[in-house]
């Protein structure tokens, strides 16, 4: 008989109350942190195809401890308002966890994008972006979406320019969502920036060796072998980085219509070309395909990265689950009931709310970028490299002069005297956020003899930061 399985929203509830109830809150504390502040549910009719079409979204604001509100809009025929106000919630731990300055929303619409051209999907996205700016839920200043699942770059870019149509007197319209095209106020780095907080949180494991010591695993990320559950954007990235950068194993790939697996590790640029040209990953040549994809997250591997949907390892599965680390790509990959059972056969959870909180921190500096009105590193980029050439010119007089007649290499030189551009000053100040995140989880795991597992310190982490800004407010 099947098991009934625990909701997002009751997973996030448990995990929370778990983490706040070995801390000391104030009287009454812990409900308003855990509590969704409001939730508004619009419909709306498009004209599309002959016919009036009647649209369902939601706008969930969980904490208005600081902000704008910060989250994503995903475009699923699944959106519920039970499921948007716990990835509310998740997205007020999250900015909490990686100290990001926001409250936490997030967003829905019930429509399949895949059933509807591009020119009715702007429609229809433009109608919600409206629909939401009557009601202030987008805002620079109160609330900022984002892309989520179903949406993307293109969609953010519609928002932006309806938003800037309602409001033209609004110089900083641009900042009213974030993970836009570059050409439309977006930054470098953006669309990969879960994926590579992925890629950044698991080297942050490996880096720590006692934490890596709890996996069983050994060494570096080179040669270990990988499962990635879907291969969106999200997935996509985290998989290329690691078997192109890591020279991590990709072994298996899972997606809708089933799994692929190679233990020589799988060509994933390749992969998602086939799945862009054909639908799915059926008829890939570089692997063995299989119809049932969700049983492969039962193989064995060394690292399980479900990077799709929610509460894909839940009570019926957890138990067949065969490998030493799991990080979850996605939000609420794991149910509560899940994550007891996996702490018990001692695997080692990398959570949601910081494996990836990528897309979050890089989502700041694109907001900051908008706000500012000029992009990272213009101001001082020429700066730094005319004094990394007085440096080097320096220094070659002095060779010359004292008869030493050393010299740089080319590579080093040319590295040295080039500045940093806003690609990468955003992924150095994404992994400055992942390692200083995953310090601060760490520091709780050591020292707390309460908490036994990531997830809970993460959570610990995050209540504290907020408990202490409604401190300062009066609360």
């Amino acid at each position: 008989m099947s098991v009934q399985l625990m909701s997002f929203r009751d997973s996030v509830e448990r995990m929370f109350t778990h983490a706040a109830g070995l801390m000391e809150l104030a009287p009454g504390l812990e409900e308003k942190i855990r509590v969704c502040n409001s939730t508004y549910t619009v419909r709306f009719g498009v004209r599309l195809r002959g016919q009036i079409h009647t649209f369902t979204g939601y706008r969930s604001v969980h904490s208005e401890h600081m902000e704008p509100v910060k989250g994503g809009i995903r475009y699923s025929l699944d959106v519920t308002q039970d499921e948007v106000e716990a990835l509310a919630a998740l997205m007020t731990y999250k900015c909490a966890l990686v100290e990001v300055p926001f409250g936490g929303s997030k967003g829905g619409l019930c429509i399949d994008p895949r059933a509807w051209e591009p020119s009715e999907l702007e429609s229809v996205t433009r109608r919600f972006t409206y629909e939401l700016s009557r009601r202030n839920l987008i805002s620079p200043s109160q609330n900022v979406p984002a892309p989520d699942m179903g949406t993307g770059e293109r969609e953010m870019a519609w928002m932006a320019d309806a938003y800037k149509r309602l409001h033209p007197d609004d110089i900083n319209a641009k900042a009213c969502v974030t993970g836009k095209p570059r050409t439309a106020g977006g930054i470098d780095g953006r669309v990969e920036a879960t994926g590579r907080g992925v890629q950044y949180a698991l080297r942050e494991v490996f880096r720590h060796p006692d934490i890596l010591k709890r996996t069983g695993l050994t060494g570096t990320l080179a040669g270990k072998r990988v499962i990635v559950q879907g291969l969106g954007n999200v997935g996509y990235h985290a998989a290329k980085f690691l078997s192109t950068e890591d020279a991590a194993l990709v072994i298996t790939v899972i997606e809708r219509d089933g799994a692929i697996t190679n233990p020589q590790g799988i060509n994933i640029d390749a992969l998602r070309g086939h799945i862009q040209a054909t639908g799915g990953i059926k008829g890939f040549s570089g692997g063995e395909y299989r119809k049932n994809g969700l049983q492969a997250l039962e193989d064995e591997c060394d690292i399980l990265i479900p990077a799709a949907v929610e509460s894909v390892i839940n009570i019926d599965n957890a138990d067949r689950i065969k490998c030493n680390l799991i990080i979850e790509a996605a939000n609420g990959p794991v149910t509560a009931d899940a994550d007891e059972i996996l702490k018990n056969k001692g695997v080692v959870i990398v959570p949601d709310m910081y494996a990836n909180a990528g897309g979050v921190t890089v989502s700041y500096f694109e907001w900051v970028k908008n706000l500012s009105q000029i992009s990272l590193g213009r101001l001082e980029r020429r700066h730094e490299e005319a004094k990394a050439r007085m440096l080097v010119e320096e220094l070659e007089r002095l060779s010359a002069d004292t008869g030493l007649n050393w010299t740089l290499s080319k590579g080093f030189k040319e590295a040295f005297l080039t500045g940093a551009d806003e690609l990468e000053l955003v992924r150095s100040g994404l992994d400055d956020t992942m390692r200083e995140a995953f310090g601060k989880m760490k520091e709780v795991w050591d020292n707390n003899n309460k908490v036994h597992d990531l997830r809970t310190a993460a959570y610990v982490v995050a209540i504290r930061r907020i408990s202490n800004v409604y401190g300062s407010l009066g609360l």
